[in-house]
């Protein structure tokens, strides 16, 4: 069998949020981007037998380690801020789980969510373009499964084999000072901050993104769609800036329904991505 064009590797998750549990995880809303903008998508991952599978797009092939239990994420509002709690956590992925053809998929994405990717992964695909949205490597659990900002341990291992990376302004926050080596060694390194755009660095220069304005209704898993659509574009045209232009607009569509139900089509995608380049 033929490669996917776009491999997502990372926990898919239940989210609860109040008395509402929603499916998520980085890998599930990147690869649900890619494939609402017309690529085939695959996922590695792992889950229990209570994760709703039947629920994703039939479209997208999904590779599951089992395991006893879901990664299970608790949200809630603290200070103002949002504060999340892991009740339960799904296998871990190596370098072993990876399907020998999806080595040579065009285009990659380690996207783990609480420390589950390992990074030798980054070394087992061919020509593939590797990023990584490194949210889950920059997280920690305290005793009682809170989740708090956690050192990177194996960037050295996983920086020079990176095409791109992706981290939000949250993910960095106190630990700042790495950011200046992580952008001088990937080619494109983008940091997003929400509503106040993203910052993109190409080869260490760097350049503002200004936010498109959107209704924000759940901004879950709006930078794993921001770095789905920033590889696609990319690889289609080879032009960073043209691509976190791309980026920045699905992201700001994903947030203005629940969980994934607003990731654009390219129809759409496209029709918001020539108003913002007409405001600009």
């Amino acid at each position: 069998m033929s490669a996917p064009d776009f491999v997502a590797i990372g926990h898919v998750t239940l989210d609860h949020f109040g008395e509402d549990v929603r499916t998520g995880g980085a890998a599930l809303y990147a690869a649900i981007t890619a494939h609402r903008l017309g690529r085939s998508a695959a996922i590695l991952t792992s889950h229990g037998p209570e994760f709703p599978l039947d629920d994703l797009p039939t479209r997208i092939e999904v590779v599951t380690l089992e395991a006893p239990a879901t990664t299970f994420f608790e949200h809630r509002a603290a200070a103002g801020e949002r504060a999340m709690r892991v009740t339960a956590t799904a296998t871990p992925l190596t370098a072993a789980d990876l399907p020998e053809d999806w080595r040579d998929a065009p285009l990659v994405l380690l996207a783990p969510v609480i420390q589950e990717v390992d990074a030798a992964l980054v070394a087992r695909f061919g020509d593939s373009s590797v990023a990584a949205a490194a949210q889950g490597w920059l997280r920690a659990l305290d005793p009682e499964g809170g989740v708090g900002p956690g050192a990177w341990a194996g960037a050295s291992d996983v920086l020079d084999q990176l095409q791109a990376l992706f981290v939000s302004a949250e993910d960095i926050r106190g630990q700042e000072e790495h950011l200046t080596e992580w952008v001088q060694r990937v080619p494109l390194t983008v940091v997003t901050a929400g509503a106040a755009g993203a910052l993109l660095y190409v080869n260490g220069d760097r350049f503002e993104v200004k936010p498109r304005a959107a209704h924000e209704v759940d901004p879950t898993g709006a930078g794993d769609v921001f770095a789905a659509a920033f590889l696609l574009h990319y690889q289609r045209d080879g032009d960073p800036w043209a691509a976190a232009e791309a980026a920045t607009c699905a992201a700001s569509l994903s947030v203005e329904g629940e969980g994934w139900s607003t990731v654009p089509d390219s129809a759409t995608l496209e029709a918001a991505l020539a108003d913002y380049r007409a405001r600009f």
